[in-house]
C-alpha cells in the first residue's frame, strides 16, 4: 500500500512545487513506483515533469468530480517509475463545483484508494492556500512534508498550517502525520536564515537535508525536467536525492 505524501505550505514561493517534483523524481530513480498528483490549478508540477501547459485534456479535476478514475488520467514521464496526474485550468473552479457535496473533503482520498496498491509513493503538490484542495490532500495523506524558506514570516505561516493539520487529524484523518519541515533556498551566510532555522528546529522535526539556493534547480522547470534530468551533478539534485534517501531510511515498512 503506497504512502500518500502531501507537500504543503499555504505561503507561495517557498519551493513547494520544486520539492514535490524533485522528491517524486528522486524516489523514482531509486526504483520506487511514484505517482505525482498536481493539485495546484497553476499546473506547475505537471510542466515540471515535461507536460506543457494545455497538454492535459483530462486531469485531477475530472477525478475530483467523480467523472474519471485516477488510472484513466495518469500519464508517463521521462523517468520510468514516475507517472503524473496533471492539473487543468478548470481545477480553479473545483471549490464552487463541490460546495454542496457532503464528501467534498474526501474526494481525493476515495479516488486514490483505488490505485494505492500500484505505487510505493503518491506525492501530492498542494496549492498555496488552505482551501478545499489542500484539505483534500491532507485528508488523503499519510504524511505532510512542509517546505519552508527561512524568512521572517515563515513561522507565522507554519503555525497556520499546523492548526489546519491538527483540525484535519481530529476530524477527517486521525493517522495524518506532520512528518517534517524541509528548509529550502537556504543560504548559511544569511544570519536571519540561520536564526529562523534554529527556531523551527526547537518546535518541529526538521529534515537533516537542507536544500540550498541553486541556479540549476531554478532553471530546470523552464526545460520541463526535474533537476536530476537537467543537471544530475548539481547541488540541487544532490539535495533532493538526499531527501528521498532520508525519507526512505526513516519510514517503517507499510503493510500491504
Amino acid at each position: 500500500m503506497g504512502r500518500v505524501v502531501a507537500v504543503a505550505n499555504q505561503k507561495g514561493g517557498v519551493g513547494k512545487t520544486t520539492t514535490a517534483v524533485n522528491l517524486a523524481a528522486s524516489l523514482a530513480v531509486a526504483e520506487q513506483n511514484v505517482l505525482l498528483v498536481d493539485l495546484d490549478p497553476q499546473g506547475n508540477a505537471s510542466t515540471g515533469v515535461g507536460w506543457s501547459p494545455g497538454s492535459f485534456q483530462q486531469g485531477v479535476y475530472r477525478v475530483l468530480l467523480g467523472e474519471m478514475e485516477v488510472v484513466e488520467v495518469a500519464r508517463p514521464t521521462e523517468i520510468p517509475f514516475l507517472q503524473v496526474v496533471g492539473a487543468t485550468p478548470d481545477l480553479v473552479a473545483i471549490e464552487q463545483e463541490l460546495i454542496g457535496a457532503e464528501d467534498r473533503a474526501t474526494r481525493l482520498r476515495s479516488a486514490l484508494a483505488s490505485v494505492q496498491q500500484r505505487y510505493d509513493f503518491i506525492i501530492v503538490d498542494c496549492p498555496p492556500s488552505l482551501g478545499v484542495l489542500t484539505i483534500n490532500a491532507l485528508t488523503a495523506a499519510d504524511l505532510v512534508v512542509v517546505p519552508m524558506q527561512c524568512e521572517y514570516y515563515a513561522l507565522e505561516g507554519l503555525s497556520q498550517l499546523v492548526d489546519t493539520v491538527d483540525r484535519v487529524r481530529n476530524g477527517l484523518n486521525p493517522s495524518l502525520e506532520l512528518h517534517g519541515v524541509l528548509l529550502t533556498m537556504f543560504d548559511p551566510r544569511n544570519n536571519l536564515a540561520t536564526e529562523v532555522a534554529g527556531e523551527v528546529r526547537r518546535h518541529f522535526h526538521v529534515y537533516e537535508t537542507v536544500i540550498p539556493r541553486n541556479i540549476r534547480l531554478a532553471e530546470a522547470p523552464s526545460h520541463g525536467k526535474p533537476v536530476i534530468l537537467y543537471d544530475a551533478a548539481s547541488r540541487g539534485s544532490s539535495g533532493y536525492l538526499n531527501l528521498a534517501r532520508e525519507l526512505l531510511d526513516g519510514l517503517p515498512e507499510k503493510a500491504a
